[in-house]
């Protein structure tokens, strides 16, 4: 099948099990995705892709990792930071090293340093699959950002493990200290990289759209998604971790949009443009990962024979011992950091033996784990093939399969018997900054004594009337903390002299020009919330979502009731 074609197919199979997975709710969305793409892969006339790691690693992961880096909540991110990296580097030492091992000794035909290698192959989590398996559930918000940082920080470590390992076996060559060197330069400079291409870039578009203004929001909005593709091949191109580039080109660029409050329109199609990209590139990921295991699964075992059934064994033992793996570390290593961050109010939930257990069953490998296994090479520098390569790839995919099954079974079981779990701390957050918002609101109507000597006394008038009206709604929302704050309309009679009609006009006008005042004035106080780190992220965003749409369709309506009053907006309230 042409390239064209099996995109567009992809990307339609991706769109459609999203749909269809609102209905099947029972099955996660990654394991429909992952059925289907083997479905149609098998049998040998089905559908059948080359997968290029290296093209599969430059499309797919950094639009991804720089959406996390971009959506993740920077508060809980550097709060649970300890945690977090003792899971993202601690942990995936401690898998390569250990797992390495046991593969040698269970698998002696598979040298040491392409044991360590396929180890740093399953070492990378998947909180994407993690995220569609446990929606709903009551996964607890602070483990779910955990989980999170953990998976944007450990692709980048993995992957740099992988690097080693298959070097080591190229050369025939393993030092310590190179290591520990290279692995410096490309997890700091891959970070420097990144912070700085997302500060440039934040730097030019605030250079530009301050002049311009909103009208350049759709190219804002293109260069915005081009922005982690430059960022991986810049890293890339002068060794540093494109992957760890990307993320922090992500994390930098969402610390300049907190100085953005006022680009309505770029903010709503950038919100909207992360939404289908993710979906959609979420999606074609597993479809590929379904697509590919006819041929590693399917046709490995057929050529086993009776041996098969011990190759699933080492599946089985290797998934298994990563688990107890990442149980371990998490029990002694992880548990003393999470239990300090609960006391200091960091992590609302208090770590027990069944929250230890979901963060372990959440170890869930993905389509990372399967894009390092493909980018092993196949022939070593003398020409010979790459020792049990395809065996490694094997393993490498079933590990993915068992710890996705598993996982799926097993995280709702964990989560159903864990004691009820309410964020109470975002939502008293969240109700606290929209006080604050509503009251920085009433306390912009004040008429001051300037205003008063500019205008005449019917101007005054008509202007405390609409300030009553806005402000005792501000006082109901406090009260009731009740959204609905609908422009009045008038039940006046209609029979009016057209002095009457003009001057309701008038008044209607000057209502809906304070009332998108006070939104922006809202908006303003929520960044200052954020920016005071009082709520997260993801409370500005979904607030900030509700004044933006708020703004737009009053606008609307203000443009068409400046017309009919035969007015130019923010003439009346000037």
């Amino acid at each position: 099948m042409h390239t064209v074609e099996t995109v567009l197919l992809v990307l339609m199979l991706g769109a459609l099990t999203g749909i269809a997975a609102r209905y099947v709710r029972a099955i996660p969305l990654p394991l429909i995705q992952i059925a289907l793409g083997a479905l149609i892969a098998w049998p040998q006339r089905g559908l059948h892709i080359a997968f290029d790691p290296e093209l599969f690693l430059l499309l797919f992961i950094p639009p991804l990792l720089f959406a996390d880096g971009w959506r993740i909540p920077k508060r809980e991110f550097f709060a649970l930071a300890r945690p977090i990296l003792l899971l993202a580097f601690g942990l995936v030492l401690i898998t390569v090293l250990g797992l390495g091992y046991l593969i040698h000794w269970m698998i002696p035909a598979m040298p040491l340093t392409v044991a360590f290698a396929l180890a740093a192959v399953v070492s990378p989590t998947d909180a994407v699959a993690v995220s569609a398996i446990t929606r709903n559930l009551g996964m607890p918000h602070k483990t779910m950002h955990m989980l999170e940082g953990e998976s944007l920080l450990n692709d980048a470590s993995g992957l740099v493990a992988v690097k080693f390992a298959v070097l080591a076996t190229l050369t025939g060559v393993f030092s310590w200290s190179n290591v520990a060197k290279d692995f410096t330069w490309m997890a700091v400079g891959g970070l420097g990289i990144g912070a700085l291409m997302g500060w440039g870039f934040s730097y030019a578009r605030d250079a530009i759209t301050r002049r311009v203004g909103d009208v350049a929001a759709t190219q804002m909005v293109l260069l915005l998604v081009l922005l982690p593709f430059a960022a991986y091949i810049v890293g890339e191109k002068i060794g540093v971790s494109g992957i760890l580039a990307a993320v922090a080109a992500g994390v930098a660029t969402n610390f300049a949009d907190l100085d953005r409050s006022n680009f309505i329109s770029e903010r709503l199609q950038t919100e909207g443009t992360w939404n289908m990209v993710e979906a959609a590139f979420n999606g074609a990921i597993f479809l590929l990962l379904g697509l590919q295991l006819p041929s590693i699964i399917g046709v490995t075992l057929m050529d086993a024979g009776h041996e098969g059934w011990k190759l699933v064994g080492y599946v089985a033992v290797i998934s298994i011992a990563l688990l107890l793996v990442r149980w371990a570390w998490i029990t002694l290593g992880v548990h003393g950091a999470l239990r300090k961050a609960h006391r200091e109010g960091k992590m609302a939930e208090k770590p027990s033996h069944l929250l230890n257990l979901a963060t372990t069953m959440a170890g869930i490998r993905g389509a990372v784990t399967l894009a390092a296994a493909l980018s092993i090479p196949v022939h070593l520098h003398n020409g010979r093939p790459f020792p049990e390569r395809d065996l490694l790839i094997f393993l490498a995919t079933g590990v993915i399969l068992f710890t996705l099954v598993l996982g799926a079974i097993a995280l709702p079981l964990i989560l159903r018997r864990m004691p009820p779990h309410e964020d109470t701390e975002t939502q008293l957050e969240e109700r606290n900054a929209r006080t604050v918002a509503c009251k920085a609101a009433i306390a912009s109507l004040t008429l001051t004594e300037e205003d008063m000597q500019q205008h005449d006394e019917q101007w005054v008038a008509q202007y405390q009337e609409v300030v009553g009206r806005i402000t005792q709604e501000y006082r109901n929302r406090i009260h009731l903390l009740d959204d609905s704050s609908g422009v009045a309309t008038s039940t006046e009679a209609q029979r009016d002299t057209p002095e009457m009609v003009h001057e309701r006009r008038q008044r209607l006008v000057k209502e809906m020009e304070l009332r998108v005042r006070c939104i922006q004035v809202e908006r303003d106080a929520l960044y200052a919330e954020r920016q005071a780190h009082r709520i997260n992220d993801e409370a500005l965003r979904a607030m900030v979502s509700e004044l933006d749409m708020a703004e737009v369709s009053l606008r609307k309506r203000l443009a068409v009731a400046c017309r009919a009053a035969g007015l130019k907006p923010g003439k009346t309230t000037a």
